[in-house]
């Protein structure tokens, strides 16, 4: 009887213990931040103040026209980006485009600009037709499959007017600090994709 009441006493104080432990509050280490609030993002101060917070300045180049200042291109046939200042030149239109008076091929060189490239002189857009029995033609040519059509080029004798609008392509270049600084560094077929186009000539690259 002795050693059932002892047993008995003992688990009691083990349960309490138990219970004792579970009562108190677990005491976890506050875990470090793996970043500061202040380079958790582009803005570098902390979240809790606008004081010090400064918008990002965009400062576009202001060299004048003809200075000869060119950038490299993104990639191959890449947009390039425009190196001079804009002023009084926005928004281009039909009526109102002083971009051609240097960039047209014809001046381009005595003007010391880039000459606009042959892909502006021609137009990609098909002219699909469907004949008697329901087929799509493109070009005068029944298709099978989507994989046969190809990129056909109408040359034309003047700038293609879906390319009128310079600025729906090229962009002035920011010239300030930006917040992030951009290590790509582009792999061209030659030095000479750095500052011409051959759009023209490889279109099809993939499919012929």
């Amino acid at each position: 009887m002795k050693k059932i009441v002892l047993i008995s006493a003992l688990a009691a104080v083990l349960m309490m213990s138990g219970c004792s432990d579970k009562s108190k509050p677990a005491q976890v280490e506050a875990a470090k931040p793996l970043q500061t609030e202040e380079a958790i993002g582009l803005r570098k101060t902390t979240l809790y103040s606008e004081q010090t917070t400064l918008p990002s300045k965009t400062e576009y180049a202001t060299n004048t026209l003809g200075s000869g200042v060119k950038y490299e291109r993104a990639f191959d046939n890449a947009p390039p980006m425009i190196p001079h200042d804009t002023e009084g030149m926005l928004p281009i239109t039909r009526e109102d485009n002083q971009c051609i008076a240097c960039h047209s091929p014809e001046v381009a060189e005595s003007m010391g600009a880039t000459p606009i490239p042959t892909s502006h002189f021609a137009s990609f857009r098909p002219k699909p037709e469907i004949d008697k029995e329901g087929n799509l033609l493109y070009e005068g040519q029944k298709l099978k499959t989507t994989s046969d059509i190809k990129v056909i080029v109408h040359k034309l004798d003047e700038l293609h007017k879906g390319r009128f609008n310079c600025s729906q392509c090229h962009a002035p270049q920011n010239v300030g600090d930006p917040l992030v600084e951009n290590n790509f560094r582009p792999d061209y077929q030659n030095d000479t994709m750095k500052n011409r186009s051959n759009l023209l000539d490889t279109l099809n690259a993939g499919i012929n």
